[in-house]
């Protein structure tokens, strides 16, 4: 499956470090608006690189356009792309607005084409080994999910000093200015969609906490650094999810069930370990037992992320999974329906200051399957 990146950013390095996990996909070139950085990422990596976003389109060998461009750019590169009949996947969100992100994915079915987004996560060892544990009823009926997403005292951090594997600064304004909600919440997002189906409504608050972010320059937008939701959905359960760049990191996920609580520490580590703990009764006294039980982590095919710390994610595997949809001629498992309706929730929680704390949504998707390696 040939692929062309358009973006050749700080996340750039993440998709490159991660491709060779993927032999089957083959990167045709890369493009990015700044041509200095764009021969910068080239030579680096040691690939091509694309002249111009006309000329990329152009090649008839690139089946899926990899859109790493700032969030703002995301619609009109996709769009871009789908208009020249290639497949999209996309960094999230796959747009910064409803309209956008509903457009690309009517249009990529109009033309039958995929398009998915970013992140893909639900894929890693750890979502699916829950996915399973959750369908074995390892907790019995689930009533309630807490998720965190927090990621500490961001604006206190030596952000400006950050650089990528090829020497990319972080962009730091752009991030503060999109905010952690677009940003972040999506890590959690697509594991309740794909555990307990589509969300009926979104019960948002957000709120600015730091102000002054970037001492002495002006941010362009003034997105929350703060946001908490309860997200209903239809099967029942109810989800709360904290997102900020305040609160100490914490990326922890418990699942509370009628006969048990499911745990893990870290979205962003595809091997983080997952726990149970059994609720019990004595007399009259029911908890949950303080020893907890750890679940064998599902193995695919795939060798795992050599990076250390916090960011063991494969980026690419959303990309690979793209390009075995396509060439088995069925709907991705990030399809545009579900990335679409996990965009809508996203948007709901990012502009709760704006469009009412309550949003019913609007968009839905079919059930997807697990991973054929965690059946």
């Amino acid at each position: 499956m040939q692929i062309a990146i358009v973006g050749c950013g700080f996340v750039a390095d993440y998709y490159m470090t991660t491709m060779p996990l993927h032999p089957e996909l083959k990167l045709t070139g890369v493009l990015d608006k700044r041509a200095e950085r764009a021969q910068h990422f080239a030579e680096f990596h040691g690939v091509p690189s694309y002249p111009s976003l006309e000329a990329l389109l152009a090649d008839e060998a690139v089946e899926i356009v990899l859109n790493l461009t700032n969030p703002r750019d995301h619609y009109e590169v996709s769009l871009a792309a789908l208009q020249a009949g290639k497949h999209v996947y996309s960094e999230k969100p796959l747009g910064m607005t409803l309209e956008q992100a509903r457009e690309l994915v009517d249009l990529a079915a109009a033309k039958g084409l995929q398009i998915s987004s970013a992140p893909c996560s639900l894929l890693s060892e750890t979502a699916q080994t829950l996915w399973k544990a959750l369908r074995e009823q390892a907790v019995g009926k689930v009533r309630l999910v807490y998720a965190e997403m927090d990621d500490g005292l961001v604006h206190l951090m030596p952000y400006d000093k950050w650089v990528s594997v090829s020497g990319i600064p972080w962009p730091y304004k752009d991030e503060f200015e999109v905010g952690c909600t677009l940003e972040h919440a999506g890590y959690y997002l697509p594991w309740l969609a794909a555990f307990f189906g589509p969300a009926d409504s979104v019960t948002a608050f957000g709120s600015t906490q730091i102000e002054d972010k970037v001492p002495g320059e002006t941010l362009n937008m003034d997105s929350p650094d703060f946001t908490v939701a309860c997200i209903q959905f239809a099967s029942g359960v109810v989800a709360r999810l904290t997102c900020s760049i305040v609160a100490p990191h914490d990326h922890s996920l418990r699942i509370i069930g009628d006969k048990g609580i499911l745990s893990t520490e870290d979205s962003w580590d595809y091997y983080s370990p997952v726990y149970s703990r059994k609720m019990m009764r004595i007399r009259r006294k029911v908890f949950y037992n303080p020893i907890k039980s750890r679940h064998k982590l599902l193995v695919s095919e795939i060798p795992k992320v050599k990076n250390t710390g916090a960011q063991r994610m494969d980026f690419c595997r959303g990309v690979a999974e793209m390009g075995a949809a396509i060439r088995e001629q069925r709907a991705s498992r990030l399809s545009g329906d579900f990335s679409l309706h996990v965009n809508e929730m996203a948007l709901a929680i990012h502009y709760a200051r704006t469009q009412g704390a309550r949003y019913q949504m609007t968009t839905t998707f079919d059930p997807i399957e697990p991973t054929d390696w965690a059946k």
